[in-house]
């Protein structure tokens, strides 16, 4: 009888947490959204998500400044999988058709047309970091609060996991803004932010629960449609993007060299995967029409690529090796935007992933790894081996079914790939490079950190790309 009477006032057992831990029921007691308003706000946050998606994209190729291109990479991917769960949850609930892909109000299409056309970094930094995410997470916590915890628990779990993510891009943007931009640019981006401020009052705020203010908008960056740009560009610590003087794949597949110096020439790899996100960027850009399932797993590759360079930045650092000098080019990323179609570039990737399959690509790399008796080494081969594992994947489930079978999707990604073969020759006599050989000094940098003296051999390598490109079908592999 007692436990029956405690239930009645809303007692649990032993003072045991109700309803999953979720809420009280004081809490659980009050009504709540409907499923009608709910499903409006998370329209909203799904559309916030998917601009913020595409602006991220589409800055990175661009964006000179290697930390805010692989910042951009991993932000791009965490809106990618917000993306996906918003429009998972609401498609359980009594939706079909969705309407996701409608507009929620013009005033918020003016708002991201806005920060996606925003000419310079400064202004794209605060338009996503100062203004779109802390409007959303403001939005998400409104949610939180309004919302029925038990009814509505899915969408608090989707707003809560948002919110973590968030908050992290938020500081990320908070102390990039605070390095970049002084108290004169500031002053003068206060115009266009209150141009920003006031599509979002046009819009009943971000989320729609405010009085749209009817107040007519006069676009600035956006009066002009934006146009992507596909040509990489990097910060003055990259030098000699034309360079293609060390071939290190031969030098990685030659058994007459040792493991340890091997490791150097995989961190130099490594880091130049950043190469890698500047060109996929250019294929979700410019890829449309997909489900979103393609989108989320680009974004995922792209920014595993993006997480492979800065493996290969630590990989130096922990060294005492400085990585600018050796020649961390664009070459590759900047003819294939340029010279060859999205699919073009996806059929490259794909045959560039499957060449790595093999005991010659990354499990070979991953044991040189092991036997360089570098720990670090051994530990991003490991991850980067995993990271290509799920790549080739990817390439089997979006691209071959674009071209039909296994071996003309792999015959076309060849072709693909001889158009742009090289052009070491046409870039020297353009007196874009000298093709300098950078290995001596990342070489001799490393050998003063381990306390070695310099092995002559390997202290004298010198094969280029000349006639040749960066993959394995020309490198002869004894090992």
């Amino acid at each position: 009888m007692t436990a029956l009477n405690s239930s009645a006032t809303g007692s649990s057992y032993r003072g045991l947490p109700t309803l999953a831990g979720l809420a009280t029921l004081a809490e659980a007691a009050r009504p709540g959204l409907s499923v009608e308003a709910c499903v409006g706000r998370l329209k909203r946050y799904h559309y916030v998500f998917l601009r913020l998606h595409e602006i991220l994209t589409a800055r990175i190729t661009a964006e000179p400044i290697y930390e805010l291109k692989t910042g951009f990479s991993h932000h791009a991917y965490l809106c990618s999988e917000h993306v996906l769960a918003l429009r998972t949850r609401v498609g359980e609930m009594r939706e079909p058709p969705l309407g996701l892909e409608t507009v929620p109000h013009p005033a918020l299409e003016v708002f991201f047309a806005e920060i996606l056309a925003a000419p310079t970094t400064a202004e794209l930094l605060a338009g996503v970091y100062e203004k779109a995410l802390p409007a959303l997470d403001a939005a998400l916590a409104r949610h939180l609060a309004d919302t029925n915890p038990l009814t509505d628990a899915p969408s608090v779990r989707v707003c809560r996991f948002a919110r973590l993510e968030i908050a992290d891009m938020i500081e990320f943007g908070k102390r990039a803004l605070a390095c970049l931009v002084d108290d004169g640019t500031r002053a003068a981006l206060q115009p266009w932010l209150s141009l920003l401020d006031e599509c979002l009052s046009a819009a009943g705020s971000l989320d729609g629960t405010a009085p749209p203010s009817g107040e007519p908008l006069a676009p600035r960056h956006s009066a002009r449609p934006y146009v992507y740009d596909p040509v990489p560009r990097r910060d003055e610590r990259f030098q000699d993007l034309f360079n293609q003087g060390v071939n290190p794949e031969a030098f990685l597949y030659n058994a007459n060299y040792p493991p340890q110096p091997k490791a150097l020439m995989m961190l130099f790899k490594r880091l130049r995967e950043i190469d890698v996100p500047e060109m996929m960027a250019s294929i979700i850009y410019q890829t449309k029409g997909k489900p979103w399932g393609y989108y989320r797993d680009m974004s995922r590759q792209l920014w595993d690529e993006a997480r492979h360079a800065m493996m290969g930045e630590a990989g130096f650092v922990s060294l005492g090796v400085d990585w600018t000098k050796a020649r961390i080019t664009h070459n590759w990323s900047l003819r294939l935007n340029t010279e060859c179609t999205p699919l073009e570039r996806h059929a490259v990737l794909y045959y560039i992933e499957q060449g790595l399959m093999t005991k010659t690509g990354k499990r070979y790399e991953w044991e040189v790894g092991q036997q360089s008796g570098i720990p670090l080494m051994a530990t991003i081969q490991d991850y980067d081996w995993a990271d290509e594992v799920l790549h080739a994947a990817l390439g089997r489930e979006w691209y071959i079914p674009q071209i039909g079978e296994w071996k003309e999707a792999l015959d076309y990604g060849d072709r693909c790939w001889s158009k742009i073969l090289s052009n070491w020759t046409t870039v020297r006599d353009q007196g874009l490079t000298r093709h300098e050989n950078w290995w001596p000094a990342i070489y001799q940098q490393a050998c003063a950190h381990w306390g070695l003296e310099p092995d002559p051999k390997v202290l004298a390598y010198a094969e280029t790309y000349e006639g040749q490109r960066a993959d394995l079908k020309t490198v002869s592999v004894s090992a």
